[in-house]
């Protein structure tokens, strides 16, 4: 089997080291060469061609952006960005995203052997999904829609009368993605209208990404969108993102659906996982759910997807034309888990005609 070819590209040499350790470690992947910025990574490039780049965002002589910029115009190769932790490198990355890159990682760093092991899975899976996805990429052309000013969930909540309160029929969006997923969340969420049932979505995504994610979605969508918190109520015209690095479980006290925020294990090799939140979205919302998987690698999400359907609830997949990668939809309806299949464009009027 032919093995995907990486250009790790970094200004430090404990980083390259320690990423080209990790890639190496696993037998699918094998490393071309290594630079430490991009003028030396553009000479490489000249002379054999990466399956994947993984690129850091902050270099000398030139940002990782503009190289990201260059290579997207003149060769596109898929890129994974390598990020700090910082809010700068956050917002950065995120606008990687928009130029192109496939995907987002950490900077892995020396630490215990538990965190070097799940490191590794996160940069490997990376660097797999980046593989698949090739140069696809879904960047529909945006529309320009003046967005109205939102209220707050605490307005939206004082509003609600008390028979409403005691009303037991309420439904619940639960949204699942990875690769591809920012994008694809982007077109969906713009799509919905501001009295869209509250929805609770996991991307894989690192920490510190999403609540910068969440609001740039909030700036240009109708509902409100922002980064879970622990015990956050889920209410009508609002999205919640479950935050990067914890698990986020859909609750029930009563008539109030809420979210629960909590550490754990990675399971389907994700922390946050769509299992996670597939399962307890089945067993607290039953048939009052709609659950949406969407693009992304791997087979998070298609188990707990099968459970939501087998407790009465409505099961939606993205189709394959319009995935970067086919790979969590393809498994969720492999399992038997989803009832209708419908393209990115079309979930969001399919999500508001099946949640009246």
């Amino acid at each position: 089997m032919k093995k995907i070819r990486v250009l790790v590209v970094d200004d430090s040499a404990i980083v390259r080291q320690t990423l080209e350790e990790l890639l190496s470690s696993d037998p699918e992947i094998e490393i071309m060469a290594t630079a430490s910025d991009p003028l030396v990574a553009a000479k490489k490039i000249q002379m054999e061609i990466p399956d994947v780049i993984t690129l850091d965002v902050e270099m000398p002589r030139m940002d990782g952006i503009t190289f990201l910029r260059k290579i997207m115009s003149q060769h596109p190769i898929p890129v994974v960005m390598c990020s700090s932790l910082t809010d700068k490198g956050s917002e950065t990355a995120l606008k990687a995203l928009e130029y192109g890159a496939v995907d987002i990682i950490h900077k892995p760093r020396l630490g215990t052997k538990k965190y070097l092991e799940e490191a590794r899975i996160q940069v490997c899976d990376a660097v797999k999904a980046a593989a698949l996805a090739g140069s696809k990429r879904i960047m529909p052309v945006r529309k320009h829609v003046k967005v109205a000013p939102k209220l707050s969930a605490d307005a939206m909540i004082s509003k609600a009368t008390p028979s409403a309160m005691v009303q037991t029929t309420e439904k619940i969006v639960v949204v699942g993605a990875s690769t591809g997923g920012t994008e694809a969340l982007r077109v969906f969420l713009e799509a919905l209208p501001s009295d869209t049932p509250g929805i609770v979505i996991v991307q894989h995504m690192p920490e510190n990404f999403t609540a910068a994610f969440s609001s740039r979605l909030n700036d240009i969508c109708r509902v409100t969108v922002k980064e879970a918190a622990d015990n956050d109520s889920v209410v009508r015209g609002r999205a919640l993102i479950a935050p990067g690095n914890r698990h986020t479980l859909l609750k029930r006290s009563g008539a109030r659906y809420y979210v629960e925020v909590k550490d754990g294990p990675l399971v389907s090799r994700h922390r946050p996982s769509v299992d996670v939140l597939f399962r307890s979205t089945s067993r607290y919302a039953g048939k009052n759910a709609v659950g949406v998987i969407m693009t992304g690698m791997g087979d998070d999400g298609a188990k707990g997807m099968l459970e939501m359907k087998n407790s009465g609830a409505l099961t939606f997949a993205q189709d394959e034309a319009t995935c970067v990668v086919f790979g969590m939809p393809k498994e969720a309806i492999k399992l038997g888990g989803v009832d209708r299949i419908f393209p990115l464009e079309a979930l969001a009027g399919e999500v508001m005609r099946n949640s009246r």
